[in-house]
């Protein structure tokens, strides 16, 4: 048993470091099974013995730990493949960090010295045994410590029980009648703006404060500034298919990879109104075919990518692939724009936040990195801004994230994993910007209801059938009434949906558990 013995003293390991939360019934089963066959004489028995435990033993511990499913791994196998052997390294010390690699080499050393002398396989199992009924004494007492008082609240949540798939079918109901309309940009040229939809991959409020960067001025130049904007997704791919899809209800995850109706394309709903639609993108696209996503997307057919070579390149992203540097990719479209008559809705999609990403002669990781490259990102839009004020136009910018970075992690997942799509990854800082209002700008109107794409195309709408650029308007009055959408993180086979204690998570196997 000395291999198996230790096969359970890591789980149980990783179990106290919250990196595993064993099936408790099917590891004793299993010790069992290998102890009442650990007296096997025959050297072809043993073999095959230890042959049928990995392949019981390996999918066990696997499925026990905090990893995406087997299943994703294998859909997303050619993806996988384009990381650079760099990013891989800084994944596997994620997983696995040195500290727990220089722990398990001492509990290796010590159970080669205690195994001389101490059964350690009865110790295994009493664990096995004993931590799953001291779990579950603890709940118990727990439940009866509780009082009357909870005991009481109890009942009347069990007289009305709280039904999840319910709540979230009502959701997806109310969510696929709502759409937002959007009127003509009105003739007169100086009252007449663009709009710039500033897309950002990872960044969340819970990323802003891991990085301490909530004080940023480019915050504070927000004439309106969602606190409680929820972005859904927690992927690139079907973040740019919701933001592109703005104008109606939130989608479940596998809707958005059908055809939608083409009033709920904001580009082509900003066509109608008056705009010329444009894309540009950072990044070449190609992960993951994010460029065609955005293309099928768009709603209006053959709108142009502008190129993005004439700007330097700032950084290498997780596949190696060039990033080019925000601000002068935004400066170079900026001087190009005055060839193109009216006004422009622009979508601009960057990754200079991503996972994996590496800046030029350093050696820092990607979450090392991500400060310096969370503060440039914003002081590169701010410096956007005032380019566009220099010159005299007027715009409005939209700045939204796809989707957090999950810098901290959580219990059930690492750092720079977003599987899970929890409320700190989809918690997303978003605020528009008028550039170019001769008027008072006044405080920044703070838009603090429960909101998601719905709310800012509203916003966009109200500007655009009224635009602020007129004299004598009040800006507050542009986000009254905004429509509010419950906090809910979708990807394929999960769910996550904020409660009024705190949030739950549907799993691939359709079960709902309370997130932590």
């Amino acid at each position: 048993m000395t291999l198996w013995n230790l096969y359970f003293i890591i789980k149980l390991y990783l179990f106290a470091g919250g990196h595993l939360q064993p099936l408790w019934l099917a590891n004793l089963g299993f010790a069992l099974a290998l102890v009442a066959s650990s007296t096997l004489r025959h050297r072809g028995l043993r073999v095959l013995r230890n042959l049928l435990g990995f392949a019981l033993g390996v999918p066990l511990m696997y499925h026990e730990a905090n990893v995406p499913p087997f299943s994703r791994l294998t859909e997303e196998f050619a993806n996988l493949t384009t990381f650079s052997f760099g990013y891989w390294l800084e994944l596997g010390q994620r997983f696995v960090p040195p500290t727990l690699l220089l722990a398990a080499v001492g509990v290796l050393i010590g159970y080669l010295i205690v195994n001389r002398w101490v059964r350690v396989a009865t110790f295994v199992l009493l664990a096995l045994i004993g931590i799953p009924l001291w779990q579950g004494g603890s709940m118990v007492l727990a439940h009866l410590r509780s009082g009357p008082a909870e005991a009481a609240s109890g009942n009347a949540l069990a007289a009305q029980p709280l039904d999840h798939n319910a709540a979230l079918t009502a959701f997806r109901t109310q969510e696929s009648q709502r759409q937002v309309t959007f009127g003509h940009l009105g003739t007169d040229p100086n009252t007449q703006f663009d709009v710039i939809v500033l897309h950002i991959c990872s960044l969340s409020w819970d990323d802003l404060d891991a990085v301490k960067a909530r004080n940023h001025p480019m915050l504070s130049h927000f004439d309106y500034l969602f606190t409680n904007f929820s972005t859904a997704a927690s992927y690139s791919g079907p973040a740019a298919i919701r933001v592109l899809r703005a104008s109606c209800g939130q989608q479940a995850h596998a809707d958005l990879y059908k055809d939608a109706p083409q009033q709920c394309h904001l580009l082509a709903d900003l066509a109608q109104a008056g705009y010329t639609p444009q894309t540009m993108l950072n990044h070449d696209g190609h992960f993951d075919n994010f460029l065609q996503l955005v293309h099928d997307n768009a709603g209006v057919p053959n709108v142009p990518l502008m190129s993005n070579t004439s700007a330097p390149v700032a950084m290498h992203a997780f596949d190696g692939s060039p990033i080019r540097d925000d601000y002068a990719t935004l400066a170079n479209w900026y001087a190009q724009r005055a060839s193109t008559p009216g006004p422009v809705a622009l979508y601009y999609n960057t990754i200079s936040l991503h996972d994996g990403n590496k800046l030029p002669g350093s050696n820092l990781s990607s979450i090392d990195s991500y400060p310096l490259r969370a503060n440039r990102m914003m002081s590169d839009f701010d410096r956007f801004a005032d380019l566009i004020a220099a010159s005299g136009r007027r715009a409005v910018i939209v700045f939204v994230p796809e989707h957090g970075a999950a810098l901290r992690g959580d219990a059930n997942q690492v750092a720079g994993l977003r599987e899970i799509p929890t409320p700190r990854v989809v918690h997303g800082p978003v605020g528009v910007r008028l550039v170019g209002f001769q008027g008072n700008h006044g405080p920044t109107t703070v838009i603090d209801n429960p909101s998601s794409f719905l709310a800012l195309a509203q916003l966009l709408s109200n500007l655009v059938s009224n635009s602020p650029f007129k004299p004598g308007v009040t800006l507050s009055q542009y986000a009254a009434n905004l429509p509010q959408t419950q906090m809910i993180g979708e990807n394929e086979g999960t769910v996550t949906m904020t409660t009024a204690s705190g949030y739950v998570v549907k799993t691939p196997d359709g079960v709902w558990v309370d997130g932590k």
